[in-house]
């Protein structure tokens, strides 16, 4: 599941768990590029349970809209990932570096209220 919710004027929450296929993949992306469209100096917050890797079709799908990917990511300054896989939380903040202007803090899936806290500091 990859479900995308507007959260006020500049803020996206993301649920993403389970395994996504290729198909799932192109109606997230789709639903994260619409819903991020108006969006300045954004804010995402990510609530990632029982993660489990794309499927190569999905990861496919992902890779031929790097383009526009990269363009949503410039529309974001920071983002919050709750998870409680000790391993996605280092990813998402490597990817973080990997990102001029896009800061990325992982937090424990309990600490919500931190997570939102910082993405408004």
């Amino acid at each position: 599941m990859f479900k995308v919710t507007k959260n006020g004027e500049n803020r996206l929450d993301i649920e993403l768990s389970g395994k996504l296929d290729a198909e799932s993949m192109q109606v997230a992306l789709d639903e994260l590029v619409s819903k991020s469209e108006n969006i300045e100096n954004g804010k995402m917050l990510y609530v990632i349970t029982d993660f489990q890797i794309p499927t190569l079709s999905a990861i496919g799908v992902e890779f031929s809209r790097l383009p526009s990917m990269f363009g949503l990511i410039k529309k974001f300054d920071r983002a919050a990932v709750l998870t409680d896989k000790t391993w996605l939380q280092k990813v998402s903040e490597f990817e973080g570096a990997l990102f001029p202007g896009l800061e990325i803090k992982a937090f424990d899936l309990d600490q919500r209220v931190q997570a939102e806290t910082w993405l408004l500091s």
